[in-house]
């Protein structure tokens, strides 16, 4: 049976959001909550996990703790929670204020109290909890307290002393990225029973996703960026490529900055803080960057290089569309990404390694296949979906797929013949018949292998040697040559067979669509929408804050449409609380009576 929320919880809801009603399971996670049962939510990035925590620390009597892992992720909660009028603060060492925080948490002030995993496990900090009304203990990332997770922190499995000092305080674990393996070992840290497990879903329909070859990252990123004018985020494997990244796509126009851990605090912060506050900007950056960043209307989130795994590819792609508009996740891999990642493969520890090369696996069928990508990604996560889902490469510009065995048994041949120790433009000269200087030197003119490919096969050997090694079946010498690896053996011997997917044929209206399909649904020309965006953007400086905290896009996209004429009438626009009415209410129904 579904949860329901008693009615004061939907009145709170319009009241405190400006939302007319849940979304999702927001409304089973709620009742849980405000019925004092403990409860882990698995809901998709841009669902509204921080709601199902905010809305009972209004109704509840005493004050919610939120274990975050960042402090860049808890100071974007409280601006978005401050300005919908919610009583919240922060305890981190990057506060000043820490003493007047801790005065309003014990006199009763505050809705939120946000605080880091390594000061909620101090016992300090438990003593400081046992002097004032604590309502719930909400945990942030909830994925990171297990070893199965992507992206575990030793400190989030000390918490459990903490939640077990305060017994009759429920307990409420988010995450948007975890196994069945991970569930269980949250549930099972946390002290939350098996039957307080609510699955969302996993599915974010509104980004399109797209995994191709990458050829020319420069060339490719810089369609990307003209196909999208919108903020976007693009991951690279190193800083060196960050930085490089960053300065060449520069040059485009458009601004584009780095982060990484290797920058200066003070560089770093500024950057982020541009990047947050930006309608149309662009961030290169490390896996470093994107946890504390709640900014809704990310357009685009491009890889130049593989993810550690599908977990980490679905947290990072979950970056883009949270407003729930259109969005694109595009992933520009290498045969070099996979080599390197299998090689640290060896420097994991060893009860890890077989988990961690099934992780790597599973990447390269996300990689490789023909099918649709949301699809393989849902079911990763243990859901039933759609064999297509109408919004990916695969289902828009279906790929085919060819058998070449006899190619990949040519090239591992080759590999074996030549002593393993070669790269792939030597196998490719042996291959083809070209008899430069090593060839002749080394003899390998006088190989079985020499010339067995020809002209119509030999633009294949790319694409075949880029496949082998995603499957390990080739991998990477200590010289930089490639040996035999994984199933080759088999494969030489005709007890495996090699299919490949071959990407179809790109036409002159392709960049055309792809601006369509990726861009947001907001009216083009609209000097109403325009005038309200301008407004907002004057808004959000004058009070240095990001522009998504004033309104998001969908809210402006609401009033230019409805226009209303009083602050009833624009009270009831989806994301006009009763703060924001007052706060913003006339300025707003001014520049709509202008037009």
């Amino acid at each position: 049976m579904l949860e329901t929320a008693p009615p004061q919880a939907l009145t709170a809801l319009h009241d405190t959001f400006g939302f007319p009603a849940f979304r999702g399971v927001q409304e089973q996670v709620v009742a849980r909550v405000l019925d004092g049962r403990s409860t882990l939510a698995v809901m998709p990035t841009g669902a509204g996990k921080s709601l199902t925590y905010q809305l009972p620390a209004v109704m509840l009597e005493g004050t919610c703790v939120v274990v975050s892992p960042l402090i860049a992720l808890m100071h974007d909660q409280l601006r978005s929670a401050t300005a919908n009028g919610i009583r919240a603060a922060t305890l981190t060492s990057a506060d000043s204020d820490r003493e007047v925080t801790i005065e309003r948490f014990r006199n009763g002030e505050l809705d939120l109290l946000y605080v880091a995993p390594e000061r909620a496990s101090q016992s300090h900090f438990r003593d400081l909890l046992s002097r004032a009304r604590v309502s719930l203990f909400a945990i942030d990332e909830a994925h990171c307290v297990s070893e199965w997770g992507h992206d575990f922190r030793p400190d989030y499995r000390l918490l459990r002393p903490l939640l077990d000092s305060f017994p009759q305080v429920p307990r409420l674990a988010l995450t948007a990225t975890a196994d069945a393996h991970t569930r269980a070992d949250i549930l099972a840290q946390l002290g939350i029973p098996d039957d307080g497990l609510i699955v969302a879903g996993f599915d974010r329909p509104n980004i399109r996703y797209a995994i191709r070859p990458r050829d020319s990252l420069q060339r490719q990123l810089k369609s990307l960026l003209d196909e999208h004018s919108g903020p976007g985020i693009i991951y690279a494997p190193t800083r060196a490529r960050v930085e490089q990244l960053a300065e060449q796509l520069s040059a485009g126009g458009r601004r584009v900055l780095p982060y990484h851990a290797g920058l200066d605090p003070a560089v770093r912060a500024r950057n982020q803080a541009a990047f947050v506050a930006s309608e149309d900007m662009v961030m290169v950056a490390t896996v470093a960057f994107g946890m504390g960043i709640d900014k809704p209307d990310v357009r685009f989130v491009a890889h130049a290089g593989i993810p550690k795994s599908i977990e980490a590819y679905y947290q990072e792609t979950g970056r883009a569309g949270r407003d729930g508009d259109p969005s694109v996740a595009v992933m520009l891999w290498g045969a070099e990404d996979f080599a390197r990642a299998r090689q640290r493969l060896s420097e994991v520890e060893e009860h890890r390694r077989a988990s961690e090369r099934q992780r790597l696996d599973a990447l390269a069928a996300l990689v490789e296949t023909a099918q649709c990508r949301r699809a393989i990604l849902l079911r990763h996560f243990g859901e039933d979906p759609p064999q297509t889902c109408g919004n990916c490469d695969n289902c828009l510009e279906p790929a085919g797929v060819t058998d070449l065995t006899q190619l990949a048994r040519k090239l591992l041949s080759a590999v074996f013949r030549t002593g393993q120790s070669f790269g792939l433009g030597h196998l490719e000269k042996v291959l083809t018949g070209q008899s430069d200087d090593r060839v002749l030197q080394r003899g390998h003119d006088q190989l079985s292998v020499f010339g067995i490919v020809g002209s119509e096969e030999a633009p294949l050997l790319k694409p075949i040697a880029r496949a082998l090694q995603a499957r390990g079946s080739l991998v990477p010498t200590e010289h930089g040559g490639l040996a035999l690896g994984g199933n080759a053996r088999e494969i030489l011997k005709g007890e495996a067979a090699v299919e490949i997917v071959v990407p179809p044929a790109k036409s002159k209206g392709d960049r055309r669509r792809k601006q369509r399909e990726g861009s947001a649904p907001n009216p083009i020309g609209d000097p109403l929408f325009d005038a309200l965006r301008d407004l907002r953007r004057e808004l959000a400086q004058s009070q240095g804050v990001p522009p998504y905290v004033i309104f998001h896009d969908a809210t402006l996209r609401e009033m230019a449409s409805v226009r209303p004429s009083s602050l009833s009438e624009l009270g009831r626009i989806s994301g006009v609380g009763g703060r924001k009415l007052d706060a913003y209410g006339d300025a707003f129904l001014g520049v709509i009576r202008q037009h």
